[in-house]
């Protein structure tokens, strides 16, 4: 395994969250009687409302995942993860539910294999990309921190490989500016496509996009793996977008198609709340959630009951050296 320098854009593995805090909101929840308020409660709740709340057990899961063959980008031996049972059951994935349990408890069964991924709109060579060719690129172990919009956080070891290597393939013309993302669309096998309280009141397909020099940037991945292995359906498989910059919302799931394009795509969270959810979503401790502060958040750690602190958040979540000169001379309030 390769490793290579440590650099400042990495994180230290005593960050990385315990994955056991990742599953279990859901079940809480069936124990208080909130079944059904899901949508409700993430659209008119403030961050933080369950800090303190015990966790029950873990789910079980019947999803195989299997072992990826990657180089790694970070000193192994300074980085302590996240367990990989809360990053894989702590999750917002609407297309499966809008409690935090159910998308571990609802995806269980979906199929990522065969999978097709188009990536079309102002390029100069489409493509289309099958499930095995998901993992022909050179693979990199990528240790990101994760911040919600809902001012918690996380820190997971991302599998995957830059989205300029993808971009650069089918070669942007002359005036892309952007690049916009879909998310699979099957109310079949995505129970919270079939209505908007389901799916916490949003539009479907899930939409998203980037400015294209933020999707060519070096710390833009899209992720076919974490802890090693192939990504659960509940993580986004076979194929999702990280951005670690940006709030969690950005980071698209399951995704099937990503077109250039020269005018600025909408967003799933941006038509739902545009004065809530701008289109660039960077992470900012001065710019409020209209509903509350992002001065701090609550890093899901790895021990037990009491462990997770309130933390402060860092400029564009502690990347800001790498990616602040992306933004200069622009107002970030106003550009949030």
């Amino acid at each position: 395994m390769l490793i290579k320098t440590r650099s400042s854009q990495y994180v230290r593995e005593s960050e990385v969250t315990d994955e056991t805090v990742f599953h279990n909101r859901r079940r809480l929840l069936k124990q208080m009687g909130f079944i059904g308020l899901g949508a409700m409660l993430s659209r008119h709740l403030s961050a933080g409302l369950f800090d303190g709340f015990t966790e029950p057990a873990l789910v079980s899961t019947s999803f195989k995942s299997y072992p990826l063959h990657f180089t790694t980008a970070v000193d192994a031996e300074r980085q302590v993860l996240t367990s990989e049972s809360k990053a894989t059951s702590h999750n917002n994935f609407y297309e499966f539910g809008a409690g935090k349990n159910d998308p571990s408890e609802n995806a269980q069964q979906f199929k990522v294999n065969p999978w097709n991924m188009v990536i079309d709109g102002a390029v100069a060579h489409p493509l289309e990309l099958h499930y095995e060719d998901l993992f022909r690129f050179n693979l990199e172990e990528r240790i990101y921190r994760l911040r919600c919009v809902e001012a918690w956080s996380m820190v997971i070891p991302w599998v995957g490989f830059p989205l300029a290597a993808l971009l650069e393939k089918a070669e942007p013309q002359a005036g892309a500016k952007f690049v916009a993302f879909q998310t699979l669309h099957d109310p079949e096998v995505m129970p919270g496509q079939r209505g908007r309280f389901l799916g916490g009141g949003l539009r479907y397909p899930y939409v998203e996009g980037l400015r294209l020099d933020e999707a060519t940037h070096p710390l833009t991945i899209l992720a076919v793996g974490v802890y090693g292995k192939t990504l659960p359906p509940q993580n986004g498989a076979p194929i999702r977008l990280v951005v670690p910059w940006k709030y969690g919302f950005k980071s698209i799931k399951s995704i099937v198609r990503i077109t250039v394009v020269d005018k600025q795509p909408p967003t799933t969270w941006g038509l739902a709340a545009p004065h809530e959810y701008g289109f660039y979503a960077n992470v900012n401790p001065k710019v409020a959630h209209p509903r509350w502060s992002q001065a701090s958040e609550r890093r899901i750690t790895t021990s037990g009951l009491g462990s997770d602190k309130r933390i402060p958040t860092a400029l564009f979540n502690g990347y800001a050296d790498q990616v602040a000169g992306l933004y200069k001379g622009m107002d970030l309030a106003r550009f949030f």
